[in-house]
């Protein structure tokens, strides 16, 4: 065995017994996981209050986390900016970029060795496989719409057919083989979980209550590792709450599906899921989701304002 090798199968020994050494559940460890490619809205700041509030009730541990993957929308403004409106909302962490902790570093840009070895394990165990194919290309495939903030069921132009495996994986027309490049497609490819077509997914959301999805027909074959030699959201999100030992993770209704495919890879990777809880989205004066673009309810703007978030912290009380 090379030294290559050799290190290859020390990272994924590793990985084998992070991931199937059960997390203790004796303490409560929430988390805040902005996303630094814009200023943050009104709707993050009672997402994340709600977690705090879930964390200071149970006598438990707030992590923030800088979800700083997006290497085209990121900004350092933006990260400086997430700081200080979270603080002057009111919001508090035990563990986070400013401060340390047992579980960082706390940014996902200095994380990527983590979701290397978690792709070198599922390409392993042959969950996943090559694909070619850009959005266009799914898109244009697709015979009914679907959601334009979800990802599109991949129609399966590159899912390899079963039974044709190569050490665990299935076999993709030149694509490299399983732990070629560090857990890296070659250049343009992308990695997409194989779906258990036709499995439900089922799980009772702490807000939403009891929650089914259809492999392969709500959902399919997503991405776990883009082509820009990044990983996925689905992918990222599910290593770093398995590692920093998260407990619930609370967030916004619209991410219901995407937990249907981080549990099947929970599942996968062999690691307990955390509990969930998806709080209903914020809309402004017309009915309209707030996202980054609404400007007049970012936090910079309010807080230029001179708004007291108390006001906010009252009418959400209740929710928690």
């Amino acid at each position: 065995m090379n030294a290559g090798a050799g290190r290859l199968r020390a990272r994924l020994m590793e990985l084998d017994l992070a991931m199937t050494t059960p997390r203790g559940r004796g303490s409560y460890r929430g988390r805040l996981a902005p996303s630094p490619t814009g200023y943050l809205h009104l709707g993050h700041a009672r997402t994340f209050w709600i977690a705090q509030r879930r964390a200071q009730a149970r006598g438990g541990e707030l992590v923030l986390r800088n979800e700083d993957l997006d290497r085209s929308r990121c900004r350092a403004a933006y990260v400086s900016a997430m700081f200080e409106d979270l603080l002057w909302f009111g919001l508090r962490w035990n563990e986070g970029p400013n401060c340390g902790g047992p579980y960082g570093p706390y940014a996902q840009s200095q994380r990527l060795t983590m979701y290397r070895d978690a792709l070198e394990r599922l390409q392993r165990l042959g969950h996943v496989y090559p694909c070619r194919c850009s959005r266009r290309d799914v898109l244009s495939a697709l015979a009914a719409p679907h959601a334009e903030d979800d990802e599109p069921i991949y129609p399966g132009t590159c899912r390899p057919p079963h039974g044709r495996l190569w050490m665990g994986m299935p076999v993709v027309a030149d694509s490299q083989p399983p732990g070629a490049g560090r857990g890296r497609g070659a250049a343009g490819v992308n990695w997409r979980f194989l779906v258990p077509e036709g499995e439900a997914i089922e799980f009772v959301d702490g807000c939403c209550g009891p929650r089914r999805f259809t492999a392969g027909v709500d959902f399919g074959d997503f991405v776990v590792w883009r082509q820009d030699d990044v990983p996925s959201y689905q992918l990222a999100c599910v290593v770093d709450d398995a590692a920093m030992k998260i407990t619930e993770v609370v967030r916004g209704e619209d991410l219901l599906r995407s937990t249907a495919r981080q549990l099947l890879l929970y599942r996968a990777l062999g690691v307990a899921p955390p509990a969930f809880f998806h709080c209903p989205l914020l809309a402004d004066a017309q009915g309209v989701r707030l996202a980054k673009r609404h400007d007049a309810l970012s936090l910079r703007t309010l807080r230029g304002q001179g708004a007291a978030p108390e006001y906010w912290h009252r009418q959400w009380e209740t929710m928690v």
